[in-house]
């Protein structure tokens, strides 16, 4: 690009000069912004899964745990399959044969 030049005004672009400056400055913008979101979008999409992948993990740990499948963590026994069995046992059992049968 050239400078046109007027001795009292100095230096100065044409209309087509700067309409040409403004349409590149989009442009080169545009694709910044597009590569950033691109990024953006990648990165978060791989810290989701490794989110996702750690709560799931925690979830099922957690549930062994409960049903009694996997030992207890630093001898904190959260199985409540036993106290089912017993509450049952001692509770519903002995309702369920006062029941006549057909």
């Amino acid at each position: 690009m050239r400078f046109h030049s007027i001795p009292v005004i100095g230096q100065f672009y044409t209309k087509k000069e700067v309409d040409k400056l403004i349409k590149d400055a989009v442009d080169e913008a545009r694709r910044i912004d597009e590569e950033s979101m691109a990024k953006h979008n990648r990165d978060a999409t791989v810290i989701s899964m490794i989110l996702g992948f750690t709560t799931l993990a925690l979830f099922v740990d957690g549930l062994l745990r409960l049903l009694g499948i996997t030992p207890p963590f630093m001898d904190i026994d959260i199985n409540i399959i036993d106290n089912i069995v017993e509450k049952v046992e001692s509770d519903i059992v002995p309702l369920i044969q006062r029941v006549p049968r057909i």
